[in-house]
């Protein structure tokens, strides 16, 4: 195994680990060198994994990262074992500066080389002098004193007794001390950025210096997506105000391109599964069925959602293969896969769209931010979206780590609707789907006969996804955790049998599709 060497930018990054990186990022490039990062250990909370922090380990190297659960951005990046990793400071017109100095033998770790920095080297050489530090008790008797700098903090073992305000930390302090652990956050201190550290906006990525360096342009991340009822999306950038739609039934190829760029890959969709309630579905209309009656149903019970048969880690690898003239001239139903965003777009023929919100009244047009159909072209065989499907990458969830995270929110639902259904007035990818179907069914409940039909329109299928002979598993896309301990990653380092890791529940509304796991969050909601 080669050793992890890492450049230290305070506040921003540790060699190519940059604060604000999402985890769908850092877990496909760590996999790509499994010499280099054989083991990770994904530590989270099985019951809460969507609002509770994440934590990712690298054992072999030494690395604790740290992720929100909303955002799964990278927040904190800790260094708690300096023998296994190499790391240094390149100050602007001075010579590179070792935090420990690596050892010279082939193997990294050797019997006679340092554990980790003197407090002496950090606060002569490494990074100069700093302001008293903070001592936080953690019983009675002992506690850590934290050596902070701008965006940098070292944590320094320390016994209540040897702790007195009054000194300064010269005195409190060893010279030959050596801290346990490093961490690289953003703000100017430990004490002023971790009350906010887990919920700030934290910079653009394409800011960074040393990744702004290609010539390569690309769009700002979707931070999020609003979801307004009769197939249209607003699309909000990161780091900005911008936004823009997208109109199911209206919105062309060559648009989802130039707004979002080539897609990442290419789907065919071509699952039969749920042919079956298709035939039914059209036989209770006592006619013969035609093809806009099945792909209506199609929309209710597609389990084919995406890339259910494509990994995402080598996805960046498929971006010179995805040509203009192919997305372009792209012919029958496909995907566009966008992992890299977190969601799939359908393109196919038209279809009509879903009826808008009765609160939005009869012609959908209750708001006037909200716009209509520009491209007027009647062409049953013109290509356009007409499905979208948002990916929540819940840790544990069996599609986990296919997609980056993408936060949505349902906004035609009132406050007061979600609120009475026991809500925080809002209905969004962190709300538990209880609460999600109370305010959809309240919402909706005026198209229906009785609460019995309502009911029977509403139920749930189950959908298992391990039985499918996918080469986009789970246990292929993360691999090498089989021998991690405590609350890890469920079900990676094994196969998928049947078993409730792999079983979702499947439940329609108009215009949307849920697919809610057995912890009640929303892992895919797709969108017609």
């Amino acid at each position: 195994m080669s050793l992890f060497s890492a450049q230290l930018h305070p506040g921003r990054a540790l060699g190519f680990l940059v604060l604000g990186a999402s985890l769908h990022d850092i877990l496909t490039r760590l996999k790509r060198e499994p010499q280099r990062f054989p083991k990770l250990d994904l530590v989270f909370t099985p019951k809460d994994p969507v609002k509770s922090q994440i934590h990712l380990g690298l054992p072999a190297n030494g690395l604790r990262l740290r992720f929100d659960g909303p955002e799964q951005r990278l927040r904190l990046i800790e260094v708690i074992d300096f023998t296994k990793n190499h790391i240094f400071l390149k100050p602007a017109n001075d010579k590179e500066r070792d935090l420990v100095r690596p050892p010279s033998g082939s193997s990294p770790q050797i019997s006679d080389a340092p554990s980790g920095p003197t407090f002496k080297h950090i606060y002569q050489r490494f990074l100069g002098p700093t302001y008293d530090g903070e001592y936080i008790p953690s019983n009675p008797s002992q506690g850590i004193y934290v050596l902070s700098y701008p965006g940098v903090a070292f944590t320094f073992s320390m016994k209540a007794s040897e702790f007195t305000p009054s000194k300064d930390i010269i005195s409190l302090l060893s010279s030959s001390a050596i801290p346990g652990s490093m961490a690289v956050f953003n703000g100017d201190s430990w004490a002023q950025a971790r009350n906010k550290m887990w919920t700030e906006v934290l910079p653009s990525i394409k800011t960074f210096t040393p990744l702004a360096k290609g010539k390569d342009v690309y769009p700002d991340e979707v931070s999020l997506v609003k979801i307004h009822g009769r197939g249209k999306l607003q699309v909000f950038r990161k780091w900005s105000n911008n936004y823009f739609w997208i109109i199911l039934g209206d919105t062309t190829p060559q648009q989802l391109v130039a707004e979002l760029g080539p897609p990442d890959a290419i789907y065919r969709k071509n699952d039969q599964r749920m042919y079956i309630h298709k035939l039914r579905a059209a036989s209770n209309n006592m006619a013969r069925p035609n093809g806009n009656d099945l792909r209506r149903q199609d929309d209710l019970t597609d389990t084919d959602q995406s890339s259910a048969h494509t990994a995402s880690d080598g996805y960046d690898s498929n971006e010179d293969a995805v040509e203009d003239d192919l997305i372009a001239n792209v012919s029958g139903e496909c995907f566009y896969n966008y992992f890299h965003l977190g969601f799939d777009v359908l393109v196919s023929t038209p279809t009509a769209p879903s009826p808008p919100p009765p609160s939005q009244g009869k012609d959908g047009t209750a708001s006037p931010s909200i716009p209509e159909a520009t491209f007027k072209n009647n062409s049953a065989d013109r290509l356009v979206a007409t499905k979208v499907i948002l990916h929540a990458n819940v840790p544990g969830s069996y599609p986990f780590n296919r997609h980056r995270r993408c936060r949505w929110e349902i906004s035609y639902l009132s406050p007061e609707l979600v609120s009475a259904a026991g809500g925080s007035g809002v209905v969004d990818s962190e709300t538990k789907f209880p609460v999600i179907e109370a305010s959809l069914r309240e919402e909706w409940k005026s198209i229906y006969a009785s609460d019995s039909e309502a009911k029977q329109k509403q139920r749930g299928m189950v959908l298992n996804r391990g039985w499918g002979d996918s080469p986009g598993s789970s246990c292929e896309l993360l691999g090498g955790w089989e021998e991690t301990g405590g609350s890890v990653m469920p079900g990676i380092g094994k196969k998928f049998d049947g078993s409730e890791d792999s079983t979702t529940t499947l439940y329609g509304f108009p215009g949307l599709v849920f697919e809610v796991l057995k912890n009640g969050y929303v892992s895919a909601v797709t969108v017609f």
